[in-house]
C-alpha cells in the first residue's frame, strides 16, 4: 500500500496529506479532518472500492459492495478515534479496541514476490481482506504509540493527527504543503517586524 491522498477543503486550494500509516490515511477519509480535509470521500460503495484499488494490488473496485461500506466507515471510526487518543497521550475507548482487534483478526492480504509463475491463495482480493490489512497496520502503529510517533501537528490552528515516520524522528507538521509554509511565512513576517522595531523602521 502506498501512503498519501489530496484532500479539498471547503475553502482553499487542494492539498496533500501523508499521513504516515495505511490506517491514518484511512482515517482521513471522512469529515475528521473538518475545514481542513473537506468532505465525506467514501459516500458510496463505488468510492470505497476505488480507493482501496489505487493502493491494493489485485483488488477490483467494483467488488465493493453496500455491506462493505457499512464495514468500512465502522473501522474508519474506530481508527480516527484510536488514533486521535494516542496522539493526545489518553486511554483507548474499549469499543474502539474492541472493534478494531475484530477487523485485525480476519484474513488479511497476504504479501507476494512478484516473479514466480503461480499464484498463491485466492485469484483476487476481497474489500474485507483488504479492511483487515488496514486494521493489522495499525494495531502495529497504536500498540508501539509510546515511541511518541503519533503526534498533532505543530500548527496552533491545526489538529489533524500523522505518525512520524522520519529517520530522524523530526516531523512536525500534518504537510509542509500546508502547515509547514504556513508556519515559515509566519517566522518571516515576525523577523521583518522585530528587524524594523530594533531599527525603528515601524
Amino acid at each position: 500500500m502506498s501512503t498519501g491522498q489530496w484532500l479539498s477543503p471547503r475553502e482553499g486550494p487542494r492539498w496533500f496529506l501523508d499521513a504516515g500509516a495505511e490506517s491514518l490515511d484511512f482515517a482521513y477519509t471522512g469529515p475528521l479532518a473538518g475545514e481542513a480535509g473537506g468532505g465525506e470521500l467514501l459516500a458510496t460503495a463505488a468510492q470505497l472500492g476505488h480507493w482501496l484499488a489505487e493502493r491494493i494490488p489485485g483488488l477490483d473496485a467494483s467488488d465493493a459492495t453496500e455491506r462493505d461500506l457499512v464495514d468500512a466507515l465502522e473501522l474508519r471510526g474506530a481508527l480516527a478515534r484510536l488514533y486521535a487518543t494516542a496522539a493526545d497521550g489518553a486511554p483507548f475507548a474499549p469499543d474502539d479496541v474492541d472493534t478494531l482487534n475484530l477487523f485485525a483478526a480476519l484474513p488479511d492480504v497476504p504479501p507476494a514476490l512478484e516473479g514466480g509463475e503461480r499464484r498463491a491463495g485466492a485469484a483476487r482480493v476481497r474489500v474485507s481482506a483488504a479492511l483487515s490489512s488496514l486494521a493489522r497496520e495499525a494495531v502495529g502503529a497504536l500498540a508501539a504509540r509510546g515511541e511518541g510517533r503519533i503526534r498533532r501537528c505543530g500548527a496552533e490552528d491545526c489538529r489533524l493527527v500523522y505518525r512520524d515516520e522520519s529517520r530522524t524522528d523530526s516531523r512536525r507538521w500534518c504537510s509542509m504543503q500546508r502547515c509547514g509554509n504556513r508556519a515559515k511565512v509566519r517566522a518571516h513576517r515576525e523577523r521583518i517586524h522585530a528587524e524594523r522595531v530594533r531599527t525603528g523602521a515601524v
